[in-house]
């Protein structure tokens, strides 16, 4: 069991301590303990060396992590042997505990994309909550690594499946999340990244008529393009080029939400539409090209940190926990128009560029790590179609699932670079 530590506190936008996220509301109790959460993420997975099969992790490394889990550890106790450079996995000796439903209360919820950064923490809560969770990923850009501490458990089923094929399966909830959402990624093959927004939405569209199925979709703030009108409303219909670099994206996810109202009008599905902004947070691809992931593993790293155009540029950034609090009160609320899911405060990429380094800074410095130089912030040309602004207007969001984000930036951001931190000391980034 970890070594006792004084916890870090975790301190919202009121100043007050954070211990759990979610919420029972519209019939659906979504509140899991933090400390539980992070257990899933914030541990290294192997701490046990060939060169001392019998040790244990070391008192310091134990209490590092117990500041934030408390002395909640279920991942696995893989062997890493240094002198080759390998690991011997091992499976689970025990799964993290998950609430005990009756049978009226558990729901068979289907995610798409549920190995990927967003689907991932969807699986890890709504399988706390004690629900049957299937996910289907064909791991273009997901891992199994994200839900693999899931794997075996009799509520959960893991399936290698692209949601441009059919899928036949009995459920009462479908969040669709599966397409790439990064620039370097959905980019890498636009035809397919349309085929997936087109076909997969049509593909689980169908699925949710035939079996009743509540259906969710992730749709995204790039609807907007690069938005006039700001903050954006979900009444705003947006300002995209159609056939630039970006489209195959952001048309993509456009044609996905028609397709779901055409669902909606002419067959009577039940469909939630979420507009999600910029999102941040442990499991994030650290190369996926996205500036929050980017800025961290470079100045964790010790080089330089790469700003595009001028900095000036502004970005709203939502921590994950909380956009998966929205997802699950828009799942579950009666609100079927499209809803903004973001957080409104806003930087420019420059501070947020000093924002991340003070942060690093900072963990390093509490863990003890020396630095040679302070990492540097370097300008470099901005890329096509990138938009200079976006906010959400979430006035929505507040006043028909009374949602908002709690967390702040800082807090957030703190998760991520432990969490970072963490896997590079385990040699997987």
């Amino acid at each position: 069991m970890a070594v006792p530590a004084s916890p870090i506190k975790t301190l919202d936008k009121n100043g007050e301590e954070i211990t759990s996220v979610g919420f029972d509301r519209f019939g659906f109790d979504s509140e899991v303990q933090l400390d539980v959460l992070r257990s899933l993420y914030l541990r290294p997975h192997y701490v046990l060396s060939a060169n001392d099969i019998h040790s244990v992790p070391s008192a310091a490394e134990d209490k590092e992590h117990a500041k934030f889990t408390q002395g909640t550890d279920y991942q696995s106790k893989s062997i890493f042997h240094p002198d080759t450079n390998s690991i011997s996995y091992t499976t689970l000796s025990r799964f993290p505990p998950v609430k005990l439903l009756p049978p009226s209360a558990r729901k068979r919820i289907l995610v798409t994309g549920g190995a990927g950064f967003v689907g991932s923490h969807l699986v890890d809560r709504l399988m706390l909550l004690g629900h049957e969770v299937t996910v289907i990923d064909n791991f273009f850009t997901g891992s199994k690594t994200t839900v693999s501490h899931w794997i075996g458990h009799p509520n959960f089923e893991m399936v290698r499946h692209d949601v441009v094929e059919p899928f036949m399966i009995e459920c009462d909830q479908i969040y669709h999340l599966a397409c790439p959402a990064s620039p370097p990624h959905y980019q890498f093959n636009a035809v397919k990244t349309i085929k997936t927004s087109f076909m997969g939405t049509l593909n689980m569209l169908g699925l949710a008529k035939r079996t009743k199925a509540r259906f969710l979709i992730s749709s995204t703030s790039e609807v907007y393009g690069d938005p006039e009108v700001h903050p954006q409303t979900e009444e705003y219909w947006g300002h995209v080029n159609p056939i630039g670099p970006r489209a195959c994206y952001d048309e993509g996810k456009r044609v996905a939400e028609t397709l779901t109202y055409g669902f909606q009008r002419q067959d009577g599905v039940d469909v939630r539409v979420a507009r999600i902004f910029n999102t941040y947070g442990p499991r994030m691809n650290p190369y996926d090209g996205r500036v929050v992931s980017n800025f961290i593993v470079q100045a964790l790293k010790g080089e330089n940190m790469t700003v595009y155009g001028d900095g000036k540029q502004t970005r709203s950034f939502q921590y994950v926990h909380d956009l998966i609090d929205g997802l699950i009160a828009l799942m579950n609320s009666d609100e079927s128009r499209p809803v903004n899911i973001g957080n409104g405060d806003e930087f420019t990429i420059g501070e947020f560029a000093e924002l991340v380094r003070d942060i690093v800074e900072k963990v390093q410095e509490e863990d003890g790590v020396k630095r040679t130089k302070r990492v540097e912030i370097v300008y470099e040309p901005m890329p096509t179609d990138d938009p200079q602004k976006r906010r959400p207007d979430t006035t929505r969001a507040k006043e028909q699932l009374q949602w908002q984000p709690r967390w702040t930036v800082k807090m957030g951001l703190e998760e991520m670079v432990r969490y970072y931190k963490a896997k590079m000391a385990e040699g997987s980034l």
